[in-house]
């Protein structure tokens, strides 16, 4: 099977019998769950969109010439690398930004696996099998188009040990073997996109310590895997609300799980690595972060162009042309900028790591990894200062097809410029589901963590520019002694 339809892509859901929970109940077919349908919809366009966009969303299988989605592609050139980036702003511009963990994010983690495995799971020969199970799985991601979720971050349950990571019981780790493979016990926070995933992804994040090997894991299993349990946050959807009422939440809650391993038992070959510290610790030779971070800056600029657009049409709504709100929307179109840049420049400058394959310069991302955790906040600050109060006068679907009230409304609510009230309506209303409502919140949340936080993400960025001879040869022509 090539790219799947979005009729397929829900077909799949509902065959699949997950044990997972919403709010004190079992969700038994997450297509026809009020909280959860929304999305699933949502989600089933993303998947029609690659065969409506094919020319940029799909690409031929290297090995077998089916079309499978951009997000797979190792790219081995320059002008790979921007075909990529124009099929994944294609992907995210289906949900203007807000759904963070569409498929093409982990597609595009393994593909960038897969290019690397030399230098990370065949190292010196080490973890053969491994390495050949990466391979295939990643093969089957792509020709089977499936929807990936992962897991990598341990429970917080103490600050000041979590780090010893051995002898912790919480944590996710082997408790045996079995003829067929092993068996794991522990928990992993935090599966986005859990209800609408085909299957589940652990490999390493941060690094492990001395004698932790059974914490030393990475496999990919079906979600309905006997003893995996997804324990899920409240929603944030509005599932009763009319889609004018709720335009975001009734449509982009990718929600966020829990993940339980009850003595799950991972066939030898889902395994990727099991009990190898060595390997487990150099994930960074992938060049994992460049290629995430390009799809996650995809992402993130479709988000901000929104903001923007969104911004400036509240303005233009109340007819607010103040210096203070001029500013405010420059504000936003420098980020929506500068992003772009990042982007535009990281293809541009693609490099060539050995073998014919080509990676993202991560140079003009690496800063993006810190800057969107404070700009995203302050982009929702923006949006309601110029909304004000008028974010909160918003009639509802309802009010409107009320015979009595709409002349009313239409006398008393209408915008500037002759904007009908209706449309005045329907524009602070999306306004109010991106910034205040409980979507809104968790969108917040999720853009300052998911890529961890600004503050470590500046350490890291800083420790590992290890080449600073420019930076320093100027400070020394510029030094009198």
């Amino acid at each position: 099977m090539a790219a799947r339809t979005g009729e397929q892509f829900l077909d799949g859901l509902r065959r699949t019998k997950r044990h997972l929970h919403l709010e004190g109940e079992r969700v038994n077919d997450v297509t026809q769950h009020p909280s959860l349908a929304g999305a699933a919809k949502t989600l089933a366009g993303v998947f029609d969109r690659q065969h409506t966009y094919a020319e940029d969303c799909l690409m031929p299988d290297p090995e077998t010439g089916e079309a499978i989605n951009i997000s797979h592609m190792i790219p081995h050139s320059v002008d790979d690398l921007k075909r990529r980036v124009r099929g994944l702003s294609r992907l995210s511009e289906s949900t203007v930004g807000l759904m963070g963990r569409t498929p093409d994010y982990m597609n595009v983690k393994f593909a960038s696996f897969a290019a690397t495995w030399r230098d990370w799971l065949g190292a010196d020969g080490h973890n053969e099998t491994g390495a050949h199970n990466l391979l295939a799985f990643q093969k089957r991601l792509a020709r089977e188009d499936i929807s990936l979720t992962h897991t990598i971050i341990q429970p917080t349950i103490d600050k000041s040990t979590d780090p010893q990571i051995v002898g912790n019981k919480v944590t996710l780790h082997k408790v045996g073997d079995t003829a067929n493979g092993i068996v794991v016990r522990g928990a992993r926070i935090l599966a986005t996109l859990a209800p609408f995933a085909d299957e589940i992804a652990v490999y390493p994040a941060l690094p492990i310590p001395p004698g932790a090997e059974a914490y030393a894991l990475a496999f990919s299993i079906p979600v309905d895997t006997p003893g995996l349990i997804f324990m899920c946050r409240d929603s944030a959807a509005a599932p009763n609300a009319h889609p004018f009422d709720r335009p975001l939440s009734s449509r982009y809650d990718e929600q966020d799980a829990f993940v339980i391993f009850d003595d799950v038992e991972i066939p030898r070959e889902c395994l990727f690595l099991d009990g190898d510290i060595d390997i487990y610790n150099t994930v960074g030779r992938t060049g994992l972060q460049d290629n995430l971070t390009t799809q996650t800056t995809i992402r993130a600029l479709n988000k901000l162009e929104c903001a923007y657009g969104l911004a400036t049409r509240l303005a233009e709504a109340i007819g607010d042309h103040s210096p203070g709100t001029q500013e405010m929307l420059g504000e936003l179109l420098g980020y929506v900028e500068v992003t772009r840049s990042a982007v535009l420049l990281s293809a541009e400058h693609g490099r060539d790591i050995g073998g014919g394959v080509w990676f993202p310069d991560g140079r003009s991302l690496q800063p993006l990894r810190a800057l969107l955790a404070t700009w995203f906040p302050r982009v929702n600050e923006i949006i309601m200062l110029i909304g004000s109060h008028n974010l909160l006068a918003t009639p509802s679907r309802r009010d409107f097809d009320d015979p009595e009230l709409r002349p009313l409304l239409d006398e008393f609510l209408h915008g500037a410029n002759d904007l009908a009230a209706v449309d005045r309506a329907a524009l602070f209303r999306l306004a109010w589901d991106f910034v205040g409502s409980g979507l809104g919140a968790r969108n917040v949340l999720y853009e300052r963590f998911y890529l961890t936080s600004a503050a470590r993400n500046r350490i890291n960025h800083h420790l590992r520019n290890t080449d600073r001879s420019r930076a320093y040869a100027l400070v020394e022509s510029a030094l009198v002694k």
